[in-house]
């Protein structure tokens, strides 16, 4: 028998169905849709009609019926189209996950461990553990500074959106970036939608500085897996990873010091 849907899923399957021909590659829907989709399903009303839409742009897989639609190599997503509309737009199927073959480099953590010991969830610890740890300034070279953490504001042609750690960077040379950082947790997947949402902010706001994407996951062990991120041709594509592993200065291994100097 297939799976009983819950309320997020019934929902957002009627509104893709409302609107999907076989053959289409894009078609928008409107806010003001999932409220009336909702009391033709018999819901109660959802009080935050916009989650419904982002729980499946970066948490949840789409029911089945409609991945059953997505040809061989091409995935739905839902992005932004502008003040309370919405896009189901076919993309190339494109994974970003850390690899499991790259080397870990120990450095000495940097936590306090009352911020371990009370964060609220996996992302904001592991915003925390970036932070602490400046691994934004490790990983990239520059001196950074994070400006503001869960940023919401809105894109031309996306509408609202939600930027999870923005920072802003110098280099050597005097040049500034803007670094806007996504973090997610074990289970949540880096995509395309809130890479091109990051990078569309930046050159919309800071157009004279240099935007460097990066994206935060945490891996078992300690690990954190640092990406950084671009855009061509709308796939997302990864520039650099790297795998830091957090362990207490004292135990830090000499022999491998010694190794990263070559």
């Amino acid at each position: 028998m297939p799976k009983k849907l819950n309320r997020y899923q019934a929902l957002i399957q009627k509104i893709f169905f409302d609107h999907y021909t076989v053959g289409a590659t894009d078609f928008d829907f409107v806010r003001e849709e999932l409220e009336e989709g909702a009391a033709e399903l018999g819901f109660a009303q959802v009080k935050n009609l916009g989650d419904v839409p982002y729980s499946f742009r970066y948490r949840n897989d789409l029911p089945d019926r409609v991945l059953e639609t997505q040809p061989d190599g091409q995935e739905w997503i839902i992005e932004g189209a502008g003040k309370g509309r919405y896009r189901f737009r076919l993309v190339r199927e494109n994974r970003i996950a850390p690899r499991e073959n790259l080397a870990a480099i120990d450095i000495p953590d940097a936590t306090p461990e009352l911020i371990r010991a009370y964060a609220l969830d996996d992302e904001q610890a592991l915003l925390a553990i970036v932070r602490y740890n400046r691994l934004i300034d490790t990983f990239l070279g520059l001196t950074t500074y994070s400006l503001q953490n869960h940023l919401r504001t809105t894109v031309k042609g996306m509408g609202q959106i939600e930027i999870d750690e923005l920072y802003i960077g110098l280099d050597k040379h005097g040049c500034h970036y803007v670094i806007p950082v996504q973090a997610k947790g074990g289970k949540d997947r880096i995509g395309i939608v809130q890479t091109a949402q990051d990078i569309r902010f930046a050159q919309q706001r800071f157009p004279e500085m240099r935007c460097r994407a990066i994206a935060a996951q945490f891996m078992d062990d300690r690990v954190v897996a640092l990406f950084e991120l671009t855009l061509r041709n709308e796939d997302v594509k990864v520039v650099e990873e790297r795998h830091y592993r957090l362990v207490p200065a004292d135990r830090l291994d000499d022999n491998a010091i010694r190794a990263y100097r070559s």
